[in-house]
């Protein structure tokens, strides 16, 4: 009898947890889609720790399925959301002004017109990193040095060629996984290593645990002149202690983020995407420092890409209280 009860109380108890799994589910607004992809990038990079960190958040506060999608970066996301293969991607306003007039050489000449932003993620410094007993002391002695770059997708993928050719640097450039490229670091069969991602970027961090390294810099004149050739590009700083053997300020340059979404999505989902990053945003910051930056006020960042309908509404309510200032 005992054991009857209790395989009814089991019974009754699991019948309770369940229908509150689907009153929770219920809870999402019916129009919204099922589920929620995010573009990010390759694993060991800024882009996938921090879409990893946006989908747990996101998935809570949602009550929905939100998932994050290892990419090649920037490009990829903007065709997957062309196509509707992901709802939400992680761009550069560099790569995503090309995809926009259709101007850099991976767009073939195509505009990419589906994407649509929706905040502001973080500044994505250029850096470069090369073994500390290297004989490469600045970024002019990478010229024939062999140099990883990241996956062709990416936004060093599809800026770092045209870095070094303004420069004049004839490096020898060669893409992968991040993973795959810091090991061939340590192993010699890389020189060094270059990346725009937000800071402290993970596989330059885990470099640390395992060698002694050196970040290279750009001289003034470089920027100088690496900004005149691209404008997109603002004056970056990686801040000094952001990696261990990083005692003085890095001076770059870099590219700013943006979370974009497509334009299909429906507003108030948009509107609650928005609502939910912004309020956990101290959460998102224990995952990755450069969430930092990830506040209402830096969507003036943006100059030319237009906004999702959700996210202006967001954006307009709390301008009206004083949350956010467009100065």
């Amino acid at each position: 009898m005992h054991a009857l009860y209790v395989f009814g109380l089991r019974v009754l108890l699991g019948l309770g947890t369940a229908l509150a799994g689907i009153a929770e589910v219920e809870a999402r607004e019916p129009h919204w889609p099922p589920t929620l992809s995010i573009g990010t990038a390759s694993a060991g990079g800024t882009y996938f720790v921090y879409g990893e960190a946006l989908a747990r958040i996101l998935t809570r506060e949602l009550k929905t399925t939100v998932w994050a999608r290892p990419t090649e970066g920037p490009s990829e996301n903007i065709k997957l959301i062309e196509t509707g293969e992901i709802d939400l991607g992680f761009v550069t306003l560099g790569v995503a002004q090309q995809a926009w007039n259709g101007s850099g050489d991976w767009t073939n000449g195509v505009s990419y017109r589906q994407m649509r932003a929706i905040f502001p993620m973080y500044d994505t410094p250029f850096q470069f990193l090369v073994p500390r007993d290297s004989a490469i002391l600045a970024a002019a002695d990478l010229t024939h040095k062999r140099v990883g770059m990241g996956p062709t997708g990416g936004t060093t993928g599809i800026y770092m060629p045209q870095f070094f050719k303004v420069l004049q640097i004839d490096a020898r450039l060669q893409t992968g996984n991040w993973a795959e490229l810091a090991t061939r670091l340590v192993d010699g069969s890389l020189d060094a290593l270059a990346v725009a991602a937000g800071a402290p970027f993970p596989s330059f961090a885990e470099l640390e645990r395992k060698i002694k390294v050196r970040y290279l810099p750009l001289t003034p004149q470089q920027i100088v002149t690496l900004r005149l050739a691209m404008p997109e590009l603002g004056p970056s700083l990686v801040a000094a202690g952001t990696y261990p053997s990083l005692l003085r300020h890095y001076t770059t340059v870099g590219l700013f983020n943006f979370a974009v979404a497509r334009t299909t999505l429906p507003s108030d989902l948009v509107y609650a995407i928005v609502d939910a990053v912004f309020s956990c945003q101290e959460e998102l910051l224990s995952y990755h420092a450069a969430a930092a930056e990830t506040v209402p006020g830096n969507f003036t960042r943006n100059s030319f890409l237009p906004f999702h309908a959700g996210a202006a509404e967001w954006y307009n309510r709390k301008a009206s209280s004083g949350v956010v200032r467009g100065d």
